[in-house]
């Protein structure tokens, strides 16, 4: 993995953003997405660098060749680009950018509720622990 690979930015203490982290390592075919816990320090700074609030880990971000995704686009360009089972997520975009967009701030809002807390830090697989940085 290069200094220019894409990366995927998410909560490190969220259940469904730990389950996210899995499905990459798992589906992404050419093994180059990085993943940055918001958490971290890099992570505060390119939440900063996309006029986003460091200390609300609501967002959701994938960052590819300077192009800057966010929230379910984020989720969705990780899919197409990680192939196989992970194009079904361009089924998303069957739902109108503003009620997609009220969704995933419901979801993203409720999601320690809806599926608890998780450290993606602490996963023990070590190929996608490898993946982590920050």
């Amino acid at each position: 993995m290069s200094s220019t690979s894409p990366i995927a930015v998410m909560d490190g203490t969220c259940a469904l953003c730990s389950f996210g982290a899995r499905m990459i390592h798992r589906l992404d075919r050419r093994g180059d997405i990085r993943i940055c816990p918001i958490q971290t320090e890099m992570g505060q700074q390119l939440l900063r660098d996309n006029n986003l609030d460091p200390l609300d880990p609501d967002t959701w971000l994938f960052i590819e060749d300077g192009t800057v995704w966010r929230d379910f686009d984020a989720v969705i360009r990780v899919g197409e680009r990680s192939g196989g089972w992970g194009r079904l997520l361009s089924v998303l975009r069957l739902i109108p950018p503003r009620p997609r967009g009220w969704l995933y701030a419901r979801v993203a809002r409720n999601r320690y509720a809806m599926f608890g807390r998780g450290d993606i830090c602490a996963l023990p697989d070590p190929a996608l622990r490898a993946r982590l940085i920050g």
